[in-house]
């Protein structure tokens, strides 16, 4: 990430996501240990050690940047329009009249020990499945992360619509 989408990111999380300065810390370096603990699979015991900070307090700053993050969704994922009739891309003319494309997908992660049969896929990975959707633009309108290891992709989608924010089909588009 370069230093102005870095600011912006910042600049977001601070007016929309409600991230606020502490007492002893900047937006900027709370955001830059959430990043470096996502970005670079980092334990937080490391980042401790590196910028002499309380794990108490890197676990907290943590947390208040990931809800501000949470915040974003109406910034970040965005709402679904229909590909026109007239549309010519190539990639998108056989789906006139279509809100979004949805497809599963496995992230690769490290579980401890124990949890490793419940995350490992039918190749033998540990990974999550998720399941995503995105409109012709390329936007993200739906996110669901979360299911361990191989899983059908219809159970995916029967849980997606069955929880308390679904993902929404409008009547006529299904």
């Amino acid at each position: 990430m370069d230093r102005n989408t870095f600011y912006v990111l910042c600049g977001l999380l601070r007016d929309h996501g409600g991230l606020k300065e502490s007492k002893n810390m900047y937006v900027e370096e709370r955001v830059a240990i959430f990043l470096n603990i996502l970005g670079h699979d980092q334990k937080q015991r490391m980042i401790v050690r590196r910028l002499r900070r309380s794990k108490e307090t890197v676990t907290r700053n943590f947390r208040q940047v990931l809800r501000s993050v949470l915040r974003l969704h109406k910034v970040l994922i965005k709402k679904p329009k229909p590909i026109q009739e007239d549309c010519t891309d190539e990639r998108w003319k056989w789906f006139k009249n279509c809100i979004e494309a949805l497809d599963g997908t496995y992230i690769k992660l490290k579980v401890h020990g124990l949890d490793k049969p419940r995350y490992r896929t039918r190749k033998g990975e540990i990974a999550t499945n998720v399941l995503a959707a995105c409109s012709m633009d390329m936007q993200f309108t739906y996110f669901l992360p979360g299911w361990e290891g191989s899983v059908a992709n219809c159970r995916v989608l029967r849980d997606a619509i069955s929880r308390r924010h679904p993902i929404k089909v409008p009547r006529g588009k299904d």
